[in-house]
């Protein structure tokens, strides 16, 4: 990680990218969080570089935070081992509520500090 973020700011970041409605503002938080050739991997689905990057999250923008009512927030919990970075990241619902999703995120960072490989897995829903 570079000296001017730090990893929890790397997930905030993250998770912010889930909600951002602007799509050239989409973009650059794409472009300024992975690497050009950046991955993610999610249950069946994977996206490498920037426009399978952006079509992922605009998809999931569209679903779930659009037409769903969501906003994705992290738990606050990151941690950094070496070149890792491990968060939870919870989707809400924005007008309030019980937490409808719980993800894993698992980040594999490039020297620059910027996601190389992004793995998330989708934890059971916690009881409300």
């Amino acid at each position: 990680m570079n000296a001017t973020t730090s990893f929890a700011e790397l997930a905030d970041r993250y998770a912010a990218l889930w909600n951002v409605t602007d799509a050239g503002a989409r973009r650059d938080a794409i472009a300024s969080l992975w690497v050009p050739e950046g991955e993610h991997y999610v249950r069946t689905l994977q996206a490498k570089g920037y426009a399978a990057l952006e079509q992922r999250v605009t998809g999931s923008h569209e679903k779930n935070v659009r037409d769903g009512g969501f906003l994705f927030s992290t738990t606050g919990d990151a941690q950094l081992l070496q070149n890792t970075v491990m968060f939870h990241l919870q989707m809400v619902p924005a007008a309030g509520g019980p937490v409808a999703a719980l993800g894993l995120e698992f980040l594999v960072l490039a020297e620059d500090g910027r996601i190389a490989r992004d793995y998330q897995f989708i934890l059971p829903t916690p009881a409300a």
